[in-house]
């Protein structure tokens, strides 16, 4: 696994006269579970999305070790995405989605590899002929992460990736991020839940009115208490 951080420096985001971001500067680094947390219309979901190359940052830059990252057209090659949305065609089985991707980044071995993801995330004994339209709401996710993984990406992005999932899916994805954080790949997590947070993350990222308030590691990881304190210490009136 590469160890390239990523780094955001004075990155502004406009639309029009409302400033969605503000001279946001923070690095992200491998082998850390970073999470964006604030509070709805922060411009967390607008960092997210220029990380992921779908929006473009109205100014400011972002490197992927010592290479621009956010205009360079083989940037997605190294991102996997897995969003509140699962993002998968429903008409087909969960192996023929991975096809698809597979074919899309021209993954060698594609077949072997396919296999072994859906190993990974529980789908192996899914029927063939079984279309993704009828799988529940913790299978998406799973092969959600699947896809996201297939290509072997440096950075894993997530948007609300736990959203409507039960107790139990919640805790197996909690479980993937810390195993991907432990493989020394680079997790951007962007959530609303702060309990979510804490199981997960040494790296909080709190986003007040489109500017970076709290940028705290602890690489031991965060207890509830202290998340939750400095959330409210990034919230409170300055």
């Amino acid at each position: 696994m590469s160890a390239r951080s990523l780094r955001v420096a004075k990155v502004c985001k406009s639309y029009g006269r409302h400033r969605a971001l503000v001279d946001v500067n923070v690095v992200f680094t491998p082998g850390r579970v970073a999470a964006i947390v604030g509070p709805n219309g922060a411009g967390k979901t607008t960092l997210l999305s220029i990380l992921s190359t779908l929006v473009r940052a109205t100014s400011g830059e972002i490197l992927l070790g010592d290479e621009s990252f956010a205009h360079n057209p083989s940037a997605r090659q190294t991102i996997g995405y897995v969003g509140h949305e699962p993002g998968v065609y429903p008409d087909l089985s969960a192996r023929q989605n991975l096809r698809i991707f597979a074919t899309l980044y021209s993954i060698a071995d594609a077949e072997a590899r396919i296999t072994a993801m859906l190993e990974r995330v529980d789908l192996a004994d899914v029927r063939e002929e079984v279309p993704a339209r009828s799988y529940s709401r913790g299978m998406l996710q799973r092969l959600a992460l699947a896809r996201a993984l297939l290509h072997g990406p440096e950075i894993l992005l997530f948007d609300e990736p736990s959203s409507a999932l039960d107790p139990v899916g919640v805790r197996w994805l909690g479980e993937e991020l810390r195993r991907e954080r432990d493989n020394g790949r680079l997790v951007i997590l962007v959530t609303h839940d702060l309990d979510a947070a804490a199981q997960v993350a040494n790296h909080l990222v709190v986003i007040r009115r489109g500017r970076v308030a709290i940028d705290q590691v602890e690489d031991a990881g965060f207890a509830t208490e202290r998340v939750r304190a400095l959330y409210e210490e990034a919230l409170r009136d300055r």
